[in-house]
């Protein structure tokens, strides 16, 4: 059997290169060869299974396995056995530059599981290096998601709970800081998902219509009416959202600056007005006498002999703040829905 000179060359390249110094002796030339011929007869061209061969590889030795590659792979993560092969398809002549693999690149999970775009870890994160830091936004709308039912149970029960005003307005202000915190640090790690884009909205609208639907039992229409055009607001622009985004036009009903103002406004009011304690009715508002019948409420059932905690004087400016967020949900509202009139009524 002749072998073409290109193959003796090629042969030469990979006997006299570093890499085949220690690993290509004489005493398994004679197996190189016999393993070469059998898989020319099989019909074998892949060149990861002609470098093992030509390395004095055999059919034992594993080379169909997929982490064969791995083991031509140089201390300077250099593919060496693909510089060979380079060598004897270029005909015996030198071997071209851009026939060497690129140099290992380092996988995102050495930065502590971030995304490539992330800032280096400061000192929290080299303190836990192993701690799962690019989960910890959905960690955070998890809590959140958690804390309503507790939320919802703290609101009525124990029946005597003289300190309940600041413990429900503690949990809704710490929820509603990691609304904003998960979002934060979401984009500041370059880790945002799907599942955390559709679950952070939903969580925070959970939470704040099921705050204002207590509110508004403990306090009648003067806080039910600015909660149902907050809920009415709510329930129609994420159906706008979906619809539109089924159209490939969601970017033009996007969260915009009026969006975020009504949601600060809404928050921080029903913050304060969990403040205030059981017992405080809305005869303690000095204008709440002009509105008849929506002025009446609040008493809240109330066990003798309790003194509960809070501020009284919280229930005037956390209302004047209920319906200011209540206007901002009108006015952001119509801002989306006019963005949207163009696709709504056929004219794109």
């Amino acid at each position: 059997m002749k072998y073409p000179m290109n193959l003796i060359a090629g042969v030469s390249v990979l006997l006299s290169s570093p890499v085949m110094s220690s690993s290509f002796s004489p005493a398994v030339f004679g197996r190189a060869t016999s393993a070469f011929s059998k898989a020319s007869n099989n019909g074998v061209k892949n060149a990861e299974r002609m470098t093992f061969i030509l390395r004095g590889g055999g059919e034992d030795d594993s080379i169909f396995s997929s982490s064969s590659s791995a083991s031509i792979i140089n201390a300077n993560g250099v593919n060496a056995g693909g510089v060979a092969l380079s060598a004897v398809s270029n005909r015996g002549g030198e071997v071209e530059e851009s026939s060497a693999a690129a140099p290992t690149t380092t996988s995102s999970s050495t930065k502590g599981g971030v995304g490539p775009n992330a800032p280096p870890p400061g000192p929290l994160r080299r303190l836990l290096p192993k701690f799962p830091w690019h989960e910890l936004p959905n960690y955070l709308t998890y809590a959140r998601c958690i804390s309503i039912p507790i939320f919802l149970a703290l609101s009525y029960y124990p029946v005597i709970m003289p300190n309940r005003a600041p413990v429900l307005s503690l949990l809704f202000a710490v929820a509603s800081i990691t609304d904003w915190f998960d979002g934060f640090l979401a984009r500041r790690w370059d880790v945002t998902s799907p599942f955390g884009a559709f679950l952070d909205p939903v969580a925070d609208k959970l939470m704040v219509s099921t705050a204002l639907i207590v509110l508004a039992g403990r306090y009648g229409g003067i806080v039910a009416i600015p909660t149902a055009v907050i809920m009415a607001r709510e329930v129609g622009v994420s159906a706008l959202r979906e619809w539109m985004a089924q159209r490939g036009a969601r970017d033009s009903v996007k969260v915009g600056m009026q969006g975020k103002i009504k949601a600060a406004l809404t928050m921080v009011s029903i913050t304060l007005m969990l403040l205030v304690p059981e017992g405080v009715g809305l005869e303690s508002v000095a204008w709440t006498k002009y509105l008849g019948v929506l002025g009446v409420g609040g008493a809240g059932s109330v066990v003798e002999g309790v003194v509960n905690d809070g501020l009284a004087w919280m229930l005037g400016p956390s209302l004047l703040m209920l319906f200011a967020s209540a206007f901002v949900t009108v006015t952001s509202g119509s801002v989306y829905f006019k963005a949207a009139a163009p696709v709504l009524l056929g004219k794109e």
